[in-house]
């Protein structure tokens, strides 16, 4: 009698998140390239603008880290041009605690924001945090036979991650749809802001909660959602923000 052993199939090695470092110190972003690879990410570093954008492109980073000072081509004008084919998560980089600094870097589509000096460790926490987030073409089993969410005109796929508002699509950053996508899946429930960082950026995040008060604000304008009437993203006073029916 012949026995045949099944051998076990190998398991297939969880694919490595490619992080894009560009800032124009040199031994800073060697730095955070190091504790990068050393938490298991791909690095590539480069320290201009131009060759961002360049490196955005043909590598299809998962996430880039970008300097919002560097010369020539700035931080600002990078992500404005990532943004025209990429939905990689951007956490940018500023020398000073500047808000119009963070609001601006936020307007142009980027997710977060990181001012020097910070501690590395919390960097890469952070960038952890974000990259656990769900991406398009990796939604979780549960949620793939979920039908659309519907309020009023708006219609989210939370499966496709797609959004349509009168039957046309919006473009949203992962962190608008990510932040659509938390109130919209509790339409009832009023969320704090602190409840939205903790779902959406993550227990690693920390810094300034009105964060999320810029991006609500870039979604809204997206979704044509009047600020001083808003159907879709509304404002609970003294708590934060919940979802409208849309009418």
């Amino acid at each position: 009698m012949v026995t045949t052993a099944f051998v076990p199939a190998r398991p297939t090695p969880a694919p490595v998140a490619r992080v894009l470092v560009v800032d124009d110190e040199r031994a800073l972003a060697r730095l955070i390239a190091g504790y990068l690879t050393k938490a298991g990410m791909a690095a590539q570093v480069c320290h201009t603008g131009t060759d961002a954008v360049e490196a955005a492109r043909e590598a299809e980073p998962d996430l880039i880290i970008l300097d919002l000072g560097l010369p020539g081509m700035d931080g600002v004008e990078v992500c404005r041009r990532v943004r025209t084919f990429s939905d990689c998560y951007i956490v940018m980089l500023t020398a000073r605690d500047d808000e119009v600094d963070k609001l601006v870097g936020l307007s142009v589509g980027a997710d977060d924001y990181v001012t020097k000096p910070f501690s590395p460790r919390e960097l890469i926490a952070r960038v952890q945090a974000m990259l656990r987030r769900p991406r398009a073409g990796t939604v979780a089993h549960a949620v793939t036979e979920e039908p659309p969410r519907v309020f009023g005109d708006l219609v989210i796929d939370a499966a496709g991650r797609e959004v349509h508002v009168a039957g046309a699509p919006v473009e949203l950053t992962p962190t608008e749809f990510d932040i659509l996508g938390v109130l919209s899946a509790r339409p009832k429930l009023a969320f704090s802001r602190a409840q939205l960082i903790e779902d959406v950026w993550g227990s690693a995040w920390s810094g300034d909660e009105r964060l999320v008060d810029v991006h609500v604000g870039h979604l809204r304008r997206k979704l044509g959602d009047d600020p001083t009437s808003p159907r879709y993203v509304r404002t609970v006073r003294g708590v934060g923000y919940r979802m409208g029916n849309g009418g």
